[in-house]
């Protein structure tokens, strides 16, 4: 998995870990931010999200043209400095009057564009790093680790987020819509490391950074492909459009996680647990079982008895560590609704290796799916993710009847299990999906359109990110009808894509 790879990766990677521990440490509480500063319904919440997401994934499409031009290394650097500004505006507690929101619309455009800049064009330099002739066959292995490692900063984010929400309350007082603030202010300190990594370490990459820029000189380089020499660019930028329209419906169902997922869980999930199910809630505990994990594949591939033994050694270590915790762990536990959104990016880590074993095996049996396939694969198993919310949401009251007094909340309160059985699902769903995605842009796209294509499969997700809205809008209905429109929705997605198939393996 992680042998005989080109140094730059980690260095990239290890960069873009801090920037999105910072994007997610904000995520995690904005809706939430959003009605307890401003009073705002759910509606309007996420109307606000589904802009801030959409600009969020859709100025990658500026930001590829630009870097097409005038390089990656420089947006990416310029990103960094813009997103910056973008979340000490966020962290300054102005109160909820004009100016107040004057400033959250001005630092969410900042953040936008800063990513805009930042994100697109760096997962384009990781693909520049495969275009080595060593390296080619390693480009999939590549974007799983790379989107691993996107996840780790993401897995941490949401106990960042409630645990310094809490610490301001307690060391100073402030109101929870205060709070917040204090929150935004970790995604500010993330984008420092996050540029320390990427100027520390920038000599394994630098030759990635202008590529595309060369390459686009050079007439006789546009287009080519000897192992698909009757493809034109043309067939391959139709391929990539058919892909993006089809992601669109993935994007917003998946990123429900923030907005109507979040409500459930603050509005239905009982607010406390024990035992094992409690168990859940540290994040710390989840790092456990991913090192076992981990350790499980080292001590099965190791190939020296000195490795194995540190293997069954972490092995061991790490049980004995989930063993105190559930031996200490308090008769309850506190479940936060922000906190829920660990479990995706937990679950993205541990299964990571999982899903790059099977399809290591299927490939040395010349049977892994192709990756317009394994997308394909991806909207189907999103699907199965929210039938489990519709089973889970039977017989529960609509948000606006839980307002009612007589209602009591011990009446309707569900296990914490019916979402991080969704997350989960949606995880495998999203690891089939989303790096395949972006492996499949790197490799067919032409090379001087690189950015710009890679810029066009954030402008699908923007759609996708604007489209969670729908959701918000449905709110008040019963809840199984909002979750069974994004069922279909992402069952008929994949139909279309493996009803078009043939056309889109032409081009792998």
């Amino acid at each position: 998995m992680f042998e005989n790879q080109p140094k730059g990766l980690y260095a990239l990677s290890l960069a873009n870990t801090g920037e999105r521990f910072g994007y997610y440490t904000m995520l995690a509480i904005f809706t939430l931010f959003l009605q307890a500063n401003f009073g705002f319904s759910a509606t309007m919440a996420g109307q606000i999200y589904g802009i801030f997401l959409f600009l969020v994934y859709f100025l990658p499409l500026l930001g590829g043209i630009l870097a097409d031009k005038f390089g990656f290394g420089r947006m990416v650097t310029l990103g960094i400095v813009i997103m910056f500004i973008g979340y000490l505006l966020m962290a300054m507690p102005l109160g909820n009057g004009t100016s107040a929101l004057v400033a959250m619309f001005a630092a969410l455009v900042l953040v936008s564009l800063g990513t805009g800049l930042f994100k697109g064009n760096l997962q384009v330099m990781v693909g520049n790093l495969y275009d080595a002739p060593e390296y080619a066959n390693r480009r999939d292995a590549a974007f799983s680790i790379f989107y691993m490692a996107i996840n780790i900063g993401a897995m941490f984010a949401p106990s960042a987020a409630v645990w310094v929400m809490d610490w301001a309350q307690r060391s100073f007082g402030v109101s929870e819509a205060e709070a917040y603030h204090y929150a935004f202010g970790v995604a500010c300190a993330s984008l420092i490391v996050s540029m320390a990594i990427y100027y520390g370490f920038r000599k394994t990459f630098k030759h990635a950074e202008t590529i595309a820029a060369t390459a686009k000189s050079d007439s006789k380089t546009i287009g080519s492909d000897p192992t698909h020499p009757d493809v034109s660019d043309k067939d391959r930028i139709v391929a990539l459009c058919l892909v993006f329209a089809v992601v669109i419906f993935f994007w917003m169902s998946f990123h429900q996680n923030g907005l109507t997922l979040t409500f459930f869980a603050r509005d239905y999930v009982v607010t406390s647990a024990s035992g094992l199910v409690g168990m859940e809630f540290n994040v710390f505990n989840f790092v456990l079982v991913i090192l076992i994990v981990y350790a499980l594949f080292s001590l099965f591939k190791s190939k020296t008895s000195k490795g194995k033994t540190i293997s069954a050694i972490v092995i061991v270590l790490s049980v004995a560590g989930l063993v105190y915790q559930y031996m200490t762990l308090p008769e309850s536990v506190k479940v936060s609704a922000p906190i829920f959104q660990q479990f995706n990016p937990c679950f993205v880590v541990a299964l990571t290796p999982v899903s790059m074993a099977i399809f290591g095996w299927l490939a040395k049996t010349g049977r892994e799916p192709s990756a317009p396939r394994k997308i394909a694969y991806g909207m189907f198993v999103a699907g199965i993710a929210y039938i489990i919310m519709c089973v889970g949401s039977i017989g529960l009251p609509t948000p606006e009847q839980i307002t009612d007094p007589a209602v009591a909340a011990s009446d309707y309160r569900v296990s914490p299990n019916w979402l991080v059985s969704t997350y989960l699902v949606l995880t495998f769903g999203e690891l089939l999906l989303s790096p395949m995605g972006i492996s499949f842009v790197s490799k067919v796209a032409p090379v001087k359109y690189k950015g710009l294509m890679m810029g066009g499969w954030f402008a699908a997700t923007a759609i996708g990110n604007y489209l969670t809205s729908v959701a918000a809008v449905l709110w008040g209905l019963p809840l199984w009808i909002v979750w069974a429109v994004l069922t279909a929705l992402c069952l008929l997605a994949a139909l279309f894509m493996f009803s078009i198939m043939k056309r889109l393996e032409k081009v792998c």
